[in-house]
């Protein structure tokens, strides 16, 4: 091989290495990590919601500890439909349209593994979150926390997760538009 042609490839391969994330890319100066849904992209693109409102259904095992975590998700601006126990989950079901189901920590295991399949057989597109670190093992659980984690990393796990209530371009799609 002659070296011109050798040196052909090695450019040819930079290329196509570099393509895996440019072609993406491009035109974003800061990482796409740091993009929280109360920001705009770098480019002035509005794509994400400052402020998405999002239903959600969120079940515990224990009424008090429900009520200071129920709290923060509407003070976050969500609306909550509060559920204890795996019968007030799937009556909550039942009842509407949801975006987000989150399940804490207080349900036993077995209502965190058998409510994600309930929530999926009636609304697919529904997300599911479990505040525990078991759910990260389940088919059907689209994001989990650690079992302690504070309020502050489960909202911004919230806005870190693609729900279709909160990206405009999914829900005009799920509307028909």
């Amino acid at each position: 091989m002659t070296p011109r042609k050798a040196r052909q490839l090695r450019i040819k391969s930079l290329i196509l290495s570099s393509l895996v994330f440019c072609d993406v890319l491009t035109h974003y100066r800061d990482c796409y990590r740091e993009w929280s849904a109360a920001q705009t992209l770098p480019n002035g693109d509005n794509r994400l919601m400052a402020k998405a409102k999002l239903k959600i259904i969120y079940g515990e095992g224990d009424e008090k500890e429900q009520a200071a975590t129920a709290a923060a998700f509407e003070k976050a601006g969500h609306t909550v439909e509060k559920a204890i126990g795996r019968k007030g989950v799937e009556t909550a079901l039942g009842k509407g349209r949801f975006d987000l189901v989150v399940l804490g920590p207080s349900l036993s295991r077995n209502d965190r593994h058998h409510l994600p399949y309930v929530a999926k057989k009636v609304q697919p597109e529904i997300s599911v979150l479990v505040m525990h670190a078991d759910g990260s093992r389940h088919p059907y659980v689209d994001a989990c926390t650690d079992t302690g984690a504070s309020l502050e990393n489960v909202l911004a796990r919230i806005e870190g997760m693609a729900i279709a209530g909160m990206m405009p371009s999914a829900a005009a799609a799920a509307a028909g538009r």
